[in-house]
């Protein structure tokens, strides 16, 4: 007698083009909810495609921290302008490195307004002194821009979202993905050590340990 066997369960096979019909769907669903102004979406966006714009705008820009700031101000002029974002005219990828490209022409024009106002500012200061209190504006922004840059990266980051592009703090968290203690930490940390710079001439390494 034949002993029988199981009949092994039949299971259809996977219709070709399934995965990347999903892998479409889902990111037809992390669009609309990005455009409908979903926070989750939006940290979702930053974490697929941040490194890929920041790569964009370091071989325009050959500098890693104007690099990191681009891709910031990247993904707020994203969100804040979502709404102009549509399906039918692309991907959300390529949306992102369009504006990508628009921050790095951005930058590099700031970077020859800079050069050009450190310039004529020394002009002036050194032609005519008695005028130079129609500088201080700009002397002031220089200071602090300098200050600024010799912050530590994360407290530099925290304070020119803050400063420069009017977020607050629990929209800082979403931007950078740090939790939102670390964001106040940072802030705090930061803004105490421009204080103490500014109070000891210009030299943040003079204000001793930082009370908590």
């Amino acid at each position: 007698m034949i002993a029988s066997r199981p009949v092994a369960e039949s299971r259809p096979a996977p219709l070709p083009g399934r995965a990347a019909d999903r892998n479409e769907k889902d990111l037809e669903d992390l669009a609309t909810g990005f455009v409908a102004g979903d926070e989750a979406c939006l940290a979702v966006v930053h974490h697929r495609w941040a490194a890929l714009v920041n790569c964009v705008a370091r071989r325009s820009l050959g500098d890693a921290r104007e690099a990191e700031d681009v891709t910031q101000q990247v993904f707020i002029a994203a969100w804040r302008g979502r709404a102009g974002y549509s399906p039918s005219r692309g991907t959300l990828a390529g949306w992102l490195i369009g504006i990508t490209r628009r921050k790095v022409a951005d930058a590099l024009s700031a970077r020859t307004r800079r050069a050009a106002l450190v310039d004529a500012a020394g002009a002036a200061l050194a032609v005519r002194t008695e005028e130079a209190y129609s500088l201080d504006g700009v002397l002031d922004q220089l200071l602090v821009e300098h200050e600024l840059a010799r912050l530590p990266s994360p407290q530099r980051k925290v304070l020119r979202l803050a400063f420069y592009d009017d977020l607050t703090q629990p929209q800082i968290a979403v931007v950078t993905g740090w939790p939102l203690g670390t964001v106040k930490s940072h802030a705090r940390r930061g803004l105490l050590r421009l204080r103490h710079a500014f109070e000891n001439g210009g030299d943040p390494d003079t204000c001793g340990p930082l009370r908590t």
